[in-house]
């Protein structure tokens, strides 16, 4: 059975998108970003939400072809390309990158993944996840919070039927005030 991982960026209020799906808080200095490179590096299959994929697509896939992109941009980019994905969306008939497209029942779909052997799964996108979550498939939260408030916009976590009790795992400081914290699933 695969483990599947939400990890995402997200305000110390609690948000992985400000009011109007703004992410210009979220810029992350170069080790928390070469962090998030080899996390891509080694996820084996990356589910994504319609939004994100979106915002991710329409960057990332010639991030490395610009004049001023750095290394570190540049191996992202080439890792994010190279990394399966798949997207759910009801609303896009069309994907590219190495991704698949998923336009019925995500729940059920998840739980097809997860019991396939394989690699490691990572979620992003916080609608997304919010279905995963009442379902119970997330096996592990990665939260990187940045030391800002937004005040409002898309939450990292949803509203939930029941509790979900978790185990800390790892915490870790970045430059700039960060944190991240790793949380596994107690079954």
């Amino acid at each position: 059975m695969r483990k599947l991982t939400f990890a995402m960026n997200l305000s110390l209020d609690g948000y992985t998108a400000a009011a109007g799906d703004d992410l210009g808080w979220s810029v992350s200095s170069d080790e928390v970003f070469q962090w998030w490179s080899d996390r891509v590096g080694a996820t084996g299959l990356a589910l994504y939400g319609r939004k994100l994929w979106e915002t991710m697509s329409s960057h990332w896939p010639t991030a490395d072809q610009k004049p001023d992109a750095t290394p570190a941009q540049i191996e992202f980019a080439r890792r994010w390309r190279d990394m399966p994905k798949v997207v759910f969306s009801s609303t896009i008939d069309k994907v590219d990158w190495n991704t698949r497209l998923v336009t019925g029942d995500a729940v059920a779909e998840i739980t097809r993944l997860k019991a396939e052997d394989g690699v490691p799964m990572d979620m992003v996108g916080a609608t997304l996840a919010g279905a995963a979550m009442r379902a119970g498939l997330i096996d592990e939260y990665v939260l990187v919070t940045h030391p800002v408030l937004v005040g409002g916009g898309t939450p990292f976590f949803t509203a939930l039927d029941n509790w979900v009790n978790l185990n800390l795992v790892e915490t870790r400081t970045f430059p700039g005030g960060l944190l991240l914290t790793r949380y596994e699933t107690r079954r």
